[in-house]
């Protein structure tokens, strides 16, 4: 016996609006690198021809790419790659564990973006699968 608190029919709804979900968090990312909005001091000097400008760049792009549901599996197989190396270039020589060396956000970022690029955007989409 299978215990459902959301019926199968639903999955594409709510796999939709997990890929909205994210997008809307991931595009801070972009927005406080490229805009300064929102600020975070960290992003004040980021320049577009620096590694975090192209970051910055990737993560606008991709975000929205994202947002709408428009080259949902490429677009989140790149977003992907970036939070990989975001993660396994910047945290994980800190230490070990995600907790540690501040990477969880990267590493989970990495996983559901790895998720869409197999599974696809789910409903609420311009993507048409």
């Amino acid at each position: 016996m299978t215990l459902r608190i959301i019926p199968a029919r639903y999955l594409p709804h709510v796999q939709g609006l997990l890929r909205i979900v994210t997008a809307l968090l991931f595009l801070q990312h972009g927005t406080a690198k490229l805009f300064g909005f929102p600020h975070v001091a960290m992003f004040d000097k980021v320049t577009l021809l620096s590694l975090l400008g192209a970051a910055g760049v990737i993560e606008l792009v991709g975000g929205f790419l994202l947002l709408i549901g428009l080259f949902t599996r490429p677009a989140a197989f790149i977003l992907a790659g970036e939070m990989a190396v975001a993660y396994f270039g910047f945290h994980a020589f800190e230490a070990f564990w995600p907790i540690l060396n501040k990477g969880e956000l990267a590493a989970l970022y990495c996983f559901v973006f790895l998720f869409f690029s197999v599974a696809g955007p789910g409903k609420f989409a311009l993507d048409k699968e």
